[in-house]
């Protein structure tokens, strides 16, 4: 589990593919020492694992499932990634929950300079509009942003200076791909509600409805 609050970006120095996989070597451009095989580190949005690590560079395994619906099958020697470490349970939730679990790749339609600050707007499977909101949460290329604004298909992005420099998000231009994934309580509470098949051949009998969230005081 990640907060979406980059620690700082890294460069690709291999990807090599093998079979329709990819192993990744990723060199952090930051002071990242704590870093052993095994950990989970988010990458441009994406939970991968450290394999290895040598003389400050870091291996990972990049599944073909991986591949396919993150925009890291793209990525090359040079290219820059935000990184950023697992959350532990003693950290502060400065951004919000954030898997590292893909919902697909968006595009960015929309990049203008407003003064100190860009705006951002990036469009998506209008399927995944369902979960998002204004003035919510959504995690671009692994960086927590909120939306300012939101229809189907598309989210209006504010990008203040620091994050500007912190990530990668600027040095994209309008058609650059990136990763999306959005708000991880809301799937749950559709599936919840849902009553849907939880994998064991029968409906799931949630007890959850609108009609109990207004006798409970959550909704009015």
């Amino acid at each position: 589990m990640f907060t979406g609050l980059v620690e700082g970006m890294g460069r690709i120095r291999r990807a090599d593919l093998r079979g329709g996989e990819m192993v990744l070597s990723v060199e952090p451009l930051f002071l990242m020492d704590r870093v052993r095989t095994g950990d989970s580190l988010c990458v441009s949005g994406v939970c991968l694992t450290v394999t290895g690590k040598r003389s400050g560079v870091l291996s990972m395994d990049v599944s073909a499932e991986t591949l396919s619906c993150s925009t890291l099958g793209g990525v090359g020697p040079g290219d820059r990634v935000n990184l950023e470490r697992a959350l532990r349970l003693s950290d502060r939730l400065g951004g919000h929950l954030v898997s590292g679990h893909v919902d697909g790749i968006g595009r960015i339609a929309r990049k203008e300079a407003r003064q100190g600050s860009w705006l951002l707007e990036i469009e998506f499977d209008p399927a995944l509009s369902r979960y998002t909101i204004e003035k919510g949460s959504i995690a671009v290329d692994g960086v927590s942003l909120t939306i300012n604004r939101c229809r189907t298909g598309r989210v209006e992005l504010n990008i203040i200076p620091q994050t500007g420099r912190e990530t990668t998000l600027l040095g994209e231009s309008p058609g650059g791909r990136v990763n999306i994934e959005t708000d991880l309580i809301g799937k749950y509470v559709e599936k919840l509600m849902s009553g849907e098949d939880h994998g064991r051949g029968k409906k799931a009998a949630s007890g959850i409805s609108v009609k109990t969230l207004y006798e409970h005081g959550f909704i009015g």
